[in-house]
């Protein structure tokens, strides 16, 4: 089977169960170079786990799932985690920072793991940090720091290594309705001034709004045809450029 040239992540036939009862049922998904991607439905529908197949970070039951030319489906297991450590990024609903590392070293985790030398990769998360509006915490524990900023921190860290994907599932479920629309422009900003591909998982209909293109999954199965994003949701990406810009509300 081919894909077309744009397409960078796709998958065919996707099959998954969790203890049993199932969570994808034939799910099929093409993911564009360069776009936001998001995924709505409401809790329970399969999000997570479509997310999950497409990162590496599950083996669908059934079915493909192809990145850039290469069948994660078929892939041993530490193949998977390098490829998600070199290539993914992954935002979830909480940040999971290591409490006993400075904020800079948790952004710049991904970076260290791969071998890159403690300098460069605290120059590096330090910028990133400093894109996010948290660079003034870069010393600071996670502890010390408030849910929307520790949010950040883990962009940041989802961001630094220049991945190809950043994943997010649910990036804004545990924030209050501000802190919400600032986490969203902050990935979504960040992503595309820097060619980043997002997929973004969400049952909150207006996280639609940052997407060029929102599918729909019901009951584990993929519904509709694919829908640009409404031109009147309250939330919007920022500008979009390949400069380095401050992303303060």
């Amino acid at each position: 089977m081919v894909t077309a040239p744009e397409d960078l992540l796709w998958a065919r036939g996707l099959h998954h169960e969790h203890e049993g009862s199932p969570a994808l049922l034939d799910v099929c998904v093409e993911v564009r170079e360069g776009e936001v991607l998001s995924v709505t439905g409401p809790r329970g529908c399969g999000k997570s786990t479509l997310l999950g197949c497409l990162s590496g970070r599950l083996v669908p039951a059934r079915g493909e799932v192809w990145f850039d030319g290469v069948p994660l489906h078929t892939l041993s297991a530490p193949a998977r985690e390098r490829l998600r450590r070199d290539r993914f990024g992954w935002v979830g609903g909480e940040p999971h920072l290591l409490p006993e590392l400075t904020v800079w070293e948790n952004a710049a985790l991904p970076l260290l793991l791969s071998g890159t030398g403690r300098r460069r990769a605290r120059r590096t998360a330090c910028e990133w940090l400093e894109r996010l509006d948290v660079g003034h915490c870069a010393r600071s524990r996670p502890g010390a720091l408030l849910q929307a900023q520790r949010q950040r921190v883990a962009i940041a860290r989802a961001l630094a290594h220049s991945p190809a994907v950043v994943f997010a599932d649910e990036p804004t479920a545990p924030l209050h309705q501000a802190d919400r629309a600032q986490v969203l422009r902050t990935l979504t900003t960040a992503a595309r001034s820097h060619g980043i591909t997002v997929v973004l998982a969400s049952h909150d209909a207006r996280v639609a709004g940052v997407a060029d293109r929102a599918v729909t999954l019901v009951d584990g199965r993929r519904v509709g045809a694919d829908a640009p994003a409404p031109t009147d949701a309250p939330v919007k990406p920022g500008p979009e450029g390949r400069a380095a810009c401050s992303l303060s509300a």
